[in-house]
């Protein structure tokens, strides 16, 4: 066995001739604390403005909207723009309830396409795979306004232009590619043994994906699925030009018709955009123990 000697004179200074690191005085260590407690605390404020300034003109009388000086505090809060927002005659409340149909339809739609192409380009060696895989993503590259008039004509002669089926079709297509290139990288995480080994116990192939590795990507799935709902709700310039009838527009465009005009409601545009972004983030809030499990999935390589 190898012995390790010392030089003389280093014997309490730990290993031989290691130097130590200068002790950090408290004091020190107090005063960066602080300093990062305040940036953090001014980056909090800076990204929280929009959505206090929204969530404050909400709650405000339109009096108060358009006090000056501005009323910060000294205010009257009131529920009357978020009762506006679900009345019978209110012109976002039938966008709401499409944005629901298009994104939660799109997102199912891509979930249940993309996980099993995902498994087969991650399971099984197909020609010219990484080939196929950069065409899938490169659909993604182009922003949606390049491909806009292009999807216009088309509609136009499919007769699927102000048609909720047509924005499903959009958004299910824009979301595939993303779909199967986040959940190749879940599935290539899952030890292809496991479905080897079931499949010598009888099952057949597909059995093994459902049976085996299936509840393992439930993690991965929910987290591809948050992202896609995202995107079909947040999705803004398909549904304003695919879209024109007040009966089957999205959200997005129904609230950006509140805008214009000689008046500007702007207590029912805060309450609008504030109750637009509820359902995204209850289903976030849901879906956040696997959300977390599958975005750190991979984390680890093996």
């Amino acid at each position: 066995m190898a012995t390790h000697i010392q030089p003389e004179g280093l014997a309490d200074k730990g290993i031989a001739g290691e130097t130590e690191a200068p002790p950090v005085r408290s004091g020190e260590r107090k005063f960066g604390s602080g300093i990062e407690i305040v940036l953090l605390a001014l980056f909090m404020i800076v990204m929280l403005f929009p959505v206090i300034w929204m969530l404050e003109t909400a709650l405000k009388e339109t009096k108060d909207i358009y006090a000056v000086p501005a009323k910060v505090f000294s205010f009257s809060p009131t529920l009357d723009h978020f009762k506006n927002v679900f009345g019978a005659d209110s012109p976002v409340l039938k966008g709401f309830l499409n944005s629901v149909i298009v994104a939660g339809s799109s997102t199912v739609i891509a979930t249940v396409l993309g996980v099993p192409a995902a498994w087969a380009y991650s399971r099984f060696t197909l020609k010219a795979k990484k080939d196929q895989l950069f065409f899938i993503l490169s659909t993604r590259f182009m922003p949606p306004v390049v491909v806009v008039i292009p999807v216009f004509l088309m509609f136009r002669d499919l007769s699927l232009l102000d048609t909720r089926l047509g924005l499903i079709l959009v958004y299910s297509a824009f979301n595939l590619p993303f779909t199967i290139w986040m959940m190749k990288g879940f599935i290539d995480e899952v030890p292809a043994e496991y479905e080897e080994a079931s499949m010598l116990d009888g099952y057949s192939r597909f059995e093994s994906f459902w049976r085996v590795t299936m509840p393992l990507l439930i993690p991965g799935i929910a987290a591809t699925a948050v992202f896609a709902l995202i995107f079909s709700w947040n999705e803004f310039v398909f549904s304003i030009f695919l879209i024109t009838d007040p009966e089957t527009r999205t959200a997005p465009s129904a609230i950006a018709g509140l805008i214009g005009g000689t008046t500007i409601d702007w207590g029912l545009v805060a309450a609008s955009a504030m109750t637009f972004a509820v359902p995204v983030l209850v289903f976030a809030f849901l879906v956040r123990k696997h959300l977390v499990a599958g975005v750190t999935l991979g984390a680890v390589r093996r």
